[in-house]
């Protein structure tokens, strides 16, 4: 994802319409909550609202940053279909989503030092990654592990954390599967065949139909990927230490172990997070 700057990520990537949900509630509001007043209701799939329009210094030192929220609005992923020259050209497309309200990342922590006069944040622990899926208009269902997994994000300017800030880079993706998980067919990383009993293409050495062609679906292997991030900082509550604003997201999808190219997901929304000095 090309580094853009903070004052046009939001319009860039068509975030400038994102907006906290109408029953979104403040930090503070939130904590109030008894947990039969939480349970059903969505709120537990919901990233706090931040008031103010204030500005945190970022001295010399180390910061911790808690509370990380990340709430996913919209995704699309990109498919490759034909223009009407006949050209295959690749587009991002809107999906459904198919995951109950169990994708927002939450309770995500790390610290936050200047580095070159630029501000790094380096996660360190919290609900990094969650098991989502989409449907694509085709019906395709698109599963994926959305993650922030050891981030590391650098600002793009220096200074406080305001209205403006940035920040982005590189985390990792795991596999969506686990080592221990079979295919339909019994095949597997730790456990299970290597290949198929019943397939015999291993045997006739037919072109296109042997191990060769088979290779990918029988050598199972945990596949760990690169995503990346942007945030875009647009309110600050100095304070109770709070900020927050938009994201977007670029990641690969699900490999099914090694089996297929995975596709590329763009996820879109929110964030709230707290910061306070070690």
């Amino acid at each position: 994802m090309k580094k853009v700057a903070a004052a046009g990520l939001a319009g860039v990537f068509g975030l400038s319409s994102i907006s906290a949900p109408a029953q979104a509630l403040t930090k503070s509001e939130a904590n109030q909550l008894s947990y039969l007043q939480v349970k059903g209701s969505g709120f537990a799939n919901r990233c706090s609202e931040v008031e103010g329009t204030d500005s945190i210094a970022i001295g010399g030192g180390k910061y911790k940053i808690t509370d990380l929220c990340i709430e996913p609005m919209t995704w699309q992923v990109e498919e490759e279909a034909q223009d009407k020259k006949g050209n295959m050209k690749k587009d991002f497309v809107n999906v459904k989503l198919m995951t109950r309200q169990t994708y927002t990342l939450d309770g995500i922590s790390g610290t936050m030092e200047n580095k070159d006069g630029k501000a790094t944040f380096t996660e360190e622990d919290g609900i990094d990654y969650a098991a989502t899926t989409v449907q694509t208009p085709g019906g395709e269902r698109v599963p994926f592990l959305f993650s922030v997994k050891d981030l590391v994000a650098k600002s793009s300017t220096a200074g406080p954390i305001k209205a403006g800030f940035d920040f982005g880079g590189s985390y990792t993706v795991p596999s969506y599967r686990t080592g221990l998980f079979l295919d339909p067919k019994g095949r597997g990383t730790t456990t299970g065949y290597d290949f198929a009993g019943a397939l015999p293409g291993l045997q006739n050495g037919v072109e296109g139909v042997g191990e060769e062609a088979l290779f990918d679906e029988n050598n199972k292997k945990f596949d760990v990927l690169k995503g990346e991030v942007e945030f875009a900082v647009n309110k600050v509550n100095e304070a109770e230490g709070e900020f927050g604003g938009v994201f977007v997201s670029k990641q690969p999808g699900d490999t099914d172990m090694g089996g297929k190219k995975p596709k590329t997901i763009l996820s879109k929304g929110i964030f709230f997070a707290h910061i306070e000095k070690q």
